[in-house]
């Protein structure tokens, strides 16, 4: 039987692994001279279609189900989730204004950084998208599911993969070297197993409000995945192949939480 206590654990466990699939990606640095922004747009933007298959099927479905169990009410259980979804959005956005961080191809954002090293703004948008991530893994076990919360955790790994490999070729190009690129990428990761402390001990502490929980934990990748990866992947000329790319990784998570989860 599982207890609260082992859910907070499995969150945290399977975000950890789910955090070292950059490690895997960053690999690349390794065996690859450079990476060009064709393979890179494509593969940020399939990363990105699995973050957003894991929001509707592993998240905002679970939650609304949750709800309306709790609830008694579909509405009710409508617009608590949207309610979360939007207090996700919007923390995000907070702390994207408050922190300054830079983008892979789009360059710094929020307040003046002209004295944060540029290494420091790459870690801190890593962090900004991996910590709800992590979250969304951990709340991905509520209410003791745990077949749900590993699909979720398989899911995020699998696009942690691309990313890993786009933040070390990132570091590469400002200069660091291939082992300090990967053991930085492979670092960032680590900010997931606190988002899924964070989000498995949100569920445990306060399982009523699960569905806002997961529409937080939605709320917070949706706004990742169009205020930042899909800008990003959309500002050369392979727009098309973004697409495509994105509609690969929404469909493979789709089959993943169709047949495993």
């Amino acid at each position: 039987m599982t207890t609260d206590i082992s859910i907070v654990w499995l969150g945290a466990l399977a975000s950890l692994l789910a955090g070292l699939a950059t490690g895997i990606g960053a690999l690349a640095v390794f065996f690859v001279k450079t990476l060009s922004d064709r393979l890179q747009d494509s593969m940020l933007a399939g990363a990105a279609g699995v973050m957003l298959a894991a929001s509707f099927f592993s998240l905002l479905l679970p939650g609304l189900e949750h709800g309306e169990a709790l609830l008694g009410s579909t509405w009710a259980a409508a617009l608590l989730v949207i309610f979360g979804i939007l207090s996700g959005a919007g923390a995000l956005y907070y702390i994207h204004q408050k922190l300054p961080h830079e983008h892979f191809n789009l360059g710094p954002e929020g307040p003046d950084a002209s004295h944060v090293r540029r290494i420091w703004l790459f870690i801190i948008a890593i962090t900004l998208h991996n910590f709800p991530e992590g979250m969304a893994v951990g709340v991905g076990f509520a209410g003791g599911d745990v077949r749900n919360g590993y699909v979720l955790a398989m899911g995020i790994g699998i696009q942690n993969i691309p990313e890993g490999l786009a933040v070390a070729f990132s570091l590469m190009a400002i200069q660091y070297s291939r082992t300090k690129a990967f053991t930085i990428a492979l670092l960032t990761g680590l900010a997931e197993p606190i988002g899924g402390v964070f989000g498995a001990a949100l569920v445990w502490l306060a399982e009523p409000i699960m569905p806002w929980t997961l529409g937080f934990a939605a709320g917070a990748m949706l706004f990742i995945i169009s205020n930042e990866i899909i800008p990003e992947t959309h500002r050369n000329s392979y727009k098309t192949l973004a697409t495509f790319s994105l509609l690969v990784g929404f469909v493979v998570m789709m089959f993943l939480d169709a047949t495993l989860g």
